[in-house]
């Protein structure tokens, strides 16, 4: 793996000024950079070129570039990857650089960017960049805009990035496969004065989705809404790595949905406002307070808020099935299921079978023996126990004595005296009931009998019934 610091160390040198280019470097590819372990890196502040504050990207890191002759140059490659989706399973995806999602592409708006797609997947591809202002030719739809960019070949992107704000770019070549494999990335213009919309972190990541079977290594690019493990930047939980931040900081998480399926990201602890889309800035006087927003497909959302309340605060997509790993569908309910005597009968026939769900969930805490490369359910160990989460959910953690610039893991929460939710002791008084329902509160009006009616059923046909 090639570290952080070599790898911005060898950009630095090979792209310190337009001057510095040779003309065999300005006519030579940029350096194709790989990354291969799935840590959350901190950008460094930019080398060369005009100054901006860089983003995080969680799990993730952003792509080194050189300056030649005024033009930022990138290189990004398109290629099987292996992604670990938290410890104990690795996916074999497709991506960029090493990575799915690929690196973080970061600009400044008005600069002229270059960027060389060299293709090492089994079959052609292109790259849209999504919600971009760019010419026609140079939007990346295969077969409209561009031929396809053909395995070995290398095609190249210019344009001028007009508009700041955060977008993300994928594939537009047999885009089911592509995209369901895990090709995509997430793109930040900044403004070119870096003191607008300045924060004091600002974290960015990508939503997918993925359908890969217990035991095995691929997802199905064919599945169209049953998949199985919901992602942050192709990362699961308890593999995601946490938000640290400083108590009293303003901070921003810009997050991008290219799932089939909407998310209601949730926060908890603080309110936030949405300030920007795939679209451009919130203007201040149209934003209101959320804790929850929603993300449609192929949107993007930057959300902002001050880091008041120290503490461990869960954020997370509020569709529950989206918190967990390696689901099964179409499974019956058995709550409230006498289990007694049978899981003996059918162990019989299926050894090592275990009877579930006779008194709901806990299946984070079941020990059931799981095929290789493959996740349990909901898992993940806090300070007081099992989280029993998993899929899309991570942890905010406010830190009055985090330093500035740190986001190393605090550790766990200390809570101070009195705060912390504590089990009753005493007698608990007997419960009052009321069996009506409401009605001794609404007493329903007095109607007087009239004729009966007959109710006539018509049973659907054709298409009337969808």
């Amino acid at each position: 793996m090639i570290t952080r610091r070599d790898f911005f160390k060898g950009a630095g040198a090979a792209a310190v000024s337009a001057t510095a280019v040779s003309k065999v470097g300005a006519a030579s590819l940029p350096e194709a950079v790989v990354m291969t372990g799935a840590d959350t890196h901190v950008p460094p502040a930019p080398a060369n070129g005009r100054h901006f504050n860089p983003v995080v990207t969680l799990n993730g890191w952003s792509l080194p570039w050189r300056m030649n002759n005024g033009v930022k140059e990138f290189h990004l490659v398109a290629e099987p990857v292996v992604r670990e989706m938290a410890p104990g399973m690795k996916a074999h995806l497709w991506g960029y650089n090493g990575q799915s999602p690929g690196p973080t592409i970061e600009v400044v708006e008005g600069d002229r960017v270059r960027i060389f797609v060299t293709n090492k997947l089994p079959e052609h591809t292109s790259v849209h960049w999504h919600g971009l202002r760019v010419p026609n030719g140079m939007d990346g739809v295969t077969g409209l805009t561009q031929p396809g960019i053909a395995p070995g070949k290398t095609y190249v992107y210019e344009f001028v990035a007009s508009r700041p704000g955060q977008f993300m770019y994928h594939p537009h070549a047999d885009e089911m496969t592509q995209m369901a494999m895990g090709m995509m990335g997430f793109w930040v213009t900044h403004p070119k004065d870096y003191r607008q919309q300045a924060v004091d972190r600002d974290f960015v990541f990508l939503l997918s989705a993925f359908d890969i079977d217990p035991g095995s290594y691929k997802p199905k690019p064919n599945t169209m809404l049953d998949f199985n493990l919901w992602t942050f930047n192709s990362r699961v939980f308890p593999g995601i790595d946490t938000l640290p931040v400083r108590q009293g900081e303003k901070v921003r998480i810009r997050v991008g949905n290219l799932t089939m399926t909407n998310h209601p990201l949730h926060m908890h602890g603080h309110e936030f406002v949405v300030t920007g889309t795939d679209g451009g800035w919130v203007p201040p006087t149209a934003r209101w307070p959320e804790v929850t927003t929603d993300i449609g497909v192929g949107q993007m959302r930057a959300i902002e808020f001050l880091a008041s309340e120290p503490g461990d605060w869960a954020l997370h997509c509020h569709k529950s099935h989206h918190t967990m790993n390696a689901m099964g569908h179409n499974v019956p309910s058995m709550i409230g299921v006498d289990h007694e005597g049978i899981a003996e009968k059918i162990n019989r026939i299926v050894p090592g079978y275990m009877a579930m769900g006779e008194k709901g969930g806990s299946m984070g805490g079941m020990q059931m023996p799981l095929p290789e490369n493959t996740l349990p359910m909901m898992t993940g160990e806090g300070p007081f126990g099992g989280v029993e989460m998993g899929g899309m959910f991570t942890v905010l953690k406010v830190r009055k004595d985090q330093k500035r610039g740190d986001y190393s893991d605090p550790g766990w929460y200390q809570h101070p005296a009195g705060t912390l939710a504590y089990e009753w002791q005493g007698e608990l008084p007997p419960p009052s009931r009321q069996y009506d329902g409401g009605r001794s509160a609404m007493p329903a009006p007095k109607v007087q009998a009239g004729p009966e009616l007959e109710v006539t059923v018509r049973k659907p046909t054709g298409h009337s019934g969808h």
